[in-house]
């Protein structure tokens, strides 16, 4: 059963609280909407409690686990909220929330929209749980530093600019968000480390699964993330430098979570499955 409405609802909630938040930077609309972590934390939990139940229903059914590229990604914008609701409580950077809560409602959405046939994993074991739980973190974790070097690119060509005003000004000073950014990759970098580890040591028969491509890709990524991470260490990268790699990595980690589903569900037509 399709809860197409219901994904609309979960959208216009996390739309709210993006709006609410945005808001609120411009000191603008009511007060409660200014009083922003009350209206927009209570906003962005209600729909994340209504995202989990839509995934759930999307995701288990009674002999499979759907992991179509529309549900992985709605998954993946399920931790992105999560993300969100953190930097809430994290001051400057409540912003980043204006962008990540739309793009979560609507994966939630697209998911309803455009069910998939079923990518089934069947009677897995906890390593290959694992392995799947870790690689989606690590993924969420790198999509929000990927767009918080965007922002970081933005910024810094309006600051070169001598535009500094606008919707820019919300934003936190770049060396904060640098450091930010850093902590993201940090973090997405030993979640992906460990959910390589794991595939290596627990994922078998890669060709029957039409894995290689998608283990080449992750661990191509996890060598731009490794080199950046040694760069930064070594010689301070930072600025422009750290924003190119960081979204060289993510673009490389993107086709291998999601290249190979595109290339096989929608062009193909295949729906595979994970065996244990």
């Amino acid at each position: 059963m399709r809860f197409t409405s219901l994904a609309v609802i979960d959208l216009i909630l996390y739309c709210v609280a993006a709006l609410a938040l945005l808001l609120a930077f411009f000191k603008r609309g009511p007060a409660f909407v200014r009083k922003r972590k009350g209206f927009v934390g209570s906003a962005v939990v209600a729909a994340i409690l209504l995202h989990t139940l839509l995934l759930y229903a999307l995701i288990f059914t009674p002999h499979s686990m759907d992991l179509g590229i529309f549900n992985t990604a709605s998954l993946v914008g399920w931790l992105v909220a999560l993300v969100a609701l953190a930097t809430l409580f994290k001051p400057h950077f409540e912003s980043l929330g204006v962008v990540l809560l739309p793009l979560a409602g609507l994966s939630i959405l697209l998911a309803e929209i455009f069910p998939s046939d079923r990518l089934m994993v069947i009677e897995s074991d906890w390593p290959l749980d694992a392995h799947i739980v870790l690689s989606l973190i690590a993924y969420s974790l790198l999509a929000v530093a990927a767009l918080q070097a965007i922002l970081m690119a933005l910024q810094e060509r309006r600051l070169r600019q001598r535009m500094p005003g606008g919707v820019w000004s919300t934003l936190p000073p770049l060396q904060l968000m640098e450091r930010f950014l850093f902590q993201l990759i940090i973090a997405g970098f030993i979640l992906l480390t460990l959910a390589l580890f794991a595939g290596f040591i627990f994922v078998h028969n890669f060709m029957a699964q039409h894995l290689v491509h998608k283990t080449v890709l992750s661990v191509l990524a996890w060598l731009v993330f490794a080199v950046l991470l040694w760069g930064r260490w070594r010689f301070g990268w930072r600025g422009r430098t750290a924003i190119r790699w960081t979204l060289v990595g993510f673009v490389v980690l993107m086709l291998a979570y999601f290249g190979s589903k595109a290339v096989l569900e929608l062009l193909l037509g295949r729906h595979w499955g994970l065996m244990s």
